[in-house]
């Protein structure tokens, strides 16, 4: 093996190594060992196991994540185009003024 492949073989296990020290230092690991933990302890198992963890971690229940963020783009949508109305509409109104002024006599 050369040098170079040796070198493009550590690189990844380089960042997985960086990622967990920054997941270490974050608390990251112990939060998830917390989380876990107290899903083996507990003297059921629950039904929704994703939903335990998210409760655990304070995230919302009953949600559509997907649903969410789609309504967030259209939202974003929607909005780009009132801005674009926006400008048009206060362009044609400058010019209208414009026009008025012509009309209007000096006083």
């Amino acid at each position: 093996m050369s040098s170079a492949q040796g070198a493009s073989y550590s690189l990844p296990e380089q960042r997985k190594e960086e990622f967990r020290r920054y997941l270490e230092k974050e608390n990251v690991v112990e939060a998830i060992t917390k989380v876990l933990v107290g899903l083996y302890e507990e003297p059921e198992r629950p039904a929704d196991a994703v939903g335990f963890v998210k409760k655990y971690f304070g995230g919302p229940m009953g949600i559509d994540i997907e649903a969410t963020k789609q309504e967030n783009q259209e939202l974003k949508d929607e909005n780009n185009e009132l801005k674009k109305i926006i400008k048009e509409l206060s362009k044609k109104n400058l010019e209208l003024r414009e026009r008025l002024e012509e009309y209007e006599e000096p006083q």
